[in-house]
Order: structure tokens, then sequence, then C-alpha cells
């Protein structure tokens, strides 16, 4: 019996560097829209989870999105895509966080290349007891 020849490789590109995947999800149909692709609201509110997991290590404690500064939608995100979510803190101010969020996808019938769906910059604000702004604590170990 001989072997089967090797398919093609094709290149994949990697994730993004300084990045830390946070979040993985497979969406199912029915986060679809009309157009049977994933829904916009279903990946933006799977991007704010994403978003969130970084800044809360450094709130300990409530906080809450304050603004998506941007957010763009590069490719559709299809029904058994492996989604990746990337996250980076870009910024920490006296009382917010702001993250950058990347969002790749490995589609179904293509697992192990990675295609760039969306990328999206978000901005948490650490809340005290009573709902209010207060001062993120930076540990010194934090760059």
């Amino acid at each position: 019996m001989s072997e089967l020849p090797a398919p093609p490789r094709l290149p994949i590109p990697a994730p993004p560097c300084g990045h830390e995947l946070v979040l993985k999800v497979i969406p199912m149909p029915a986060d679809t829209n009309g157009n049977g692709d994933i829904f916009g609201g279903w990946v933006m509110a799977q991007v704010d989870l994403a978003g969130s997991v970084l800044p809360a290590r450094l709130v300990q404690g409530r906080m809450a999105t304050v603004a998506v500064n941007e957010f763009v939608f590069k490719h559709p995100v299809r029904v058994g895509d492996i989604c990746s979510f990337f996250a980076h803190v870009t910024r920490i101010g006296r009382t917010s966080v702001t993250v950058e969020v990347e969002v790749y996808s490995e589609r179904f019938a293509g697992q192990g290349r990675y295609v760039k769906v969306t990328e999206a910059r978000l901005t948490y604000v650490a809340l005290d007891a009573e709902g209010r702004p207060r001062p993120v604590v930076v540990p010194a170990a934090h760059p």
C-alpha cells in the first residue's frame, strides 16, 4: 500500500505577536444574521468579553465598558469557524484601561490557516461600590 502525497502547505499567518490569547469560541447557527453569516452583534459581544480579561487583572474589582473607540469588521465570520480573540493593553489611565482586540478565524474546512476577521479598541473604567470611577492601581511588576 502506498502513501498518499501530502497536501500542499500554504503559509499560515502567525497570530499577532505581543497579544495574549484571551478567548476561543465556535459560533453556532443560532448566531447567524439573515445572510447566514455570524451576526455582527454576536462578534461585538465576544470582543467586549475578550477585551475585559486583561483590564480585570489590573482593576481587581468592578469595571464597565465606557467606550468602543474603534471596531472594524474585515471579513465575515462563518458558522463553525474557530474564533481566537487576542488582546493587548495599549493604555493605562488614572481610572481606565484601553485594550486592542484582534479576532482571527480558522475556517471550519481550513483549520490551521488564520484569517483576521475583526479588530477593535475598547476602554474600560474601574468603578467603586457606588458605580463611580476609581483609580486603577497598577502592580509594580506590570510594564
